[in-house]
């Protein structure tokens, strides 16, 4: 593909949010906007994103992100709220790649409400095959959520991980993931605590999930994670909790495989 010409992408990017507020205009227009960046020397019919069972332009990601630009002036003022999460909705019943990247932007972009998130992420990530863009979702659309109300945040992700609703506990393990990742989000303390039960329970399907959890919480803070899991496996009754760190430590850096050996030796 040709060089994208800067002037021109900034100029259709924000004729496109003038359409912010007419939802079939902006969806119409978007469609024109991404279809002259599409490299028809390649792509001779819509093209299926790998993975995620979703039609896709190709965009290159610079495109999407001066779009990002234009709308998050708009998406972030309270009076706007309605009419963002309108569009989001819109996008993300469009069914394509770049659409559902954008309705998640827009979601996280809104003032932080949990009663318009929960809802939608609950039933947005049950729509994705794709597991990396499952976990974009849950990153984007709760990036405002996390560093503005943490407690919120708190409070949403533990809607996912109680007992009852297990089909939902990769949803907030990728949302913790996501939030410790995140070097704003500070709260690492009350997050293990929302996440110690699903960590003592997990059953054999969430072991890679929770290997990755680990995994990022020592990169975080390697001192709290050992502690944490030194003494979730110290208090836990439920023989599934030593099981699943004996099959997940290979995957764990060196040192920390070193102690949740010694963890388990010294319950045994």
């Amino acid at each position: 593909m040709p060089a994208i010409d800067l002037v021109r992408l900034r100029k259709q990017a924000a004729r496109l949010s003038d359409f912010f507020f007419v939802p079939d205009e902006f969806i119409r227009h978007l469609h024109e906007m991404l279809d002259t960046y599409v490299n028809y020397t390649v792509r001779k019919a819509p093209a299926v994103a790998p993975g995620a069972n979703l039609r896709t332009y190709r965009t290159p990601a610079v495109v999407v992100r001066q779009i990002e630009q234009e709308l998050v002036g708009r998406a972030s003022v309270t009076e706007n709220s309605d009419a963002a999460l309108e569009l989001a909705d819109r996008l993300w019943d469009e069914e394509w790649l770049e659409t559902r990247i954008l309705a998640a932007f827009l979601l996280g972009s809104i003032p932080p409400r949990e009663e318009r998130l929960l809802a939608r992420l609950t039933a947005w990530s049950h729509q994705l095959f794709d597991a990396d863009l499952r976990a974009e979702l849950l990153d984007t659309s709760l990036a405002r959520l996390r560093r503005e109300a943490p407690e919120m945040f708190l409070s949403l992700v533990g809607e996912w991980l109680v007992p009852q609703r297990a089909a939902l506990w990769p949803n907030g393990i990728q949302a913790v993931i996501a939030a410790v990742s995140d070097p704003e989000f500070v709260n690492l303390p009350p997050l293990m605590k929302v996440i110690e039960p699903v960590v003592e329970a997990a059953p054999a399907r969430l072991q890679n999930e929770i290997a990755d959890l680990i995994r990022t919480l020592y990169v975080a803070s390697p001192t709290e994670t050992s502690y944490f899991i030194r003494q979730l496996l110290i208090d836990s009754q439920n023989p599934m909790t030593a099981i699943t760190f004996r099959r997940i430590s290979p995957s764990l850096p060196l040192e920390l495989k070193e102690e949740i050996r010694e963890f388990i030796k010294g319950k045994a």
